[in-house]
């Protein structure tokens, strides 16, 4: 059933709210699945925080119109299903990365993150990008480290003592 002006425009606004606060979107080509299976994919994302959504490429186009992705305008041929990332930015990608693993049919075609176009062989890049509480928990190893170490250093001045003295102690006794 096509959709009327009103409900174009409606459809355009939603997306570009959602891509003008998301941080990344993946592009991927859904000919073949079945709608069980396009189900089960809205079931994951949802769960993830990742948008997704099935629209014409026309609308789209003007969806991502000023924001980060409209890198993407000219690439956006064929049936596209948008995965947007809400919570992270490699949400998106993990996402489709790991249904794609079970269904054949589901083929990446592009992804963006900060105004940048990447190609579908970087989307095992995007999934690997840490999420918000797995990058404080680096920053915060990273920040601990040097004064674990200084502590480490410190203490083994008067460990190496110990040990010497009851080097000595050991060697006296056994004389």
């Amino acid at each position: 059933m096509p959709l009327n002006i009103e409900q174009k425009k409606a459809v355009v606004a939603e997306v570009a709210e959602v891509a003008s606060s998301a941080y990344s979107v993946v592009a991927a080509e859904y000919r073949g699945l079945s709608v069980g299976e396009m189900t089960e994919l809205r079931a994951k994302a949802r769960e993830s925080g990742v948008y997704l959504r099935v629209i014409k490429n026309t609308l789209a186009r003007r969806a991502v119109e000023g924001t980060d992705f409209a890198c993407m305008q000219e690439d956006m041929t064929g049936p596209l299903v948008l995965a947007f990332s809400m919570d992270d930015p490699g949400a998106a990608a993990r996402v489709i990365k790991d249904f794609s693993k079970g269904h054949d049919r589901l083929v990446v075609k592009m992804a963006a993150i900060g105004g940048k176009l990447l190609a579908a062989s970087d989307l095992d890049t995007l999934a690997k990008m840490p999420t918000y509480d797995q990058a404080i928990s680096l920053l915060m190893a990273v920040m601990k480290a040097p004064t674990e170490k200084l502590a480490r250093t410190i203490n083994e001045v008067p460990g190496k003592l110990v040990r010497t003295i009851a080097a000595v102690r050991d060697a006296k006794q056994a004389a």
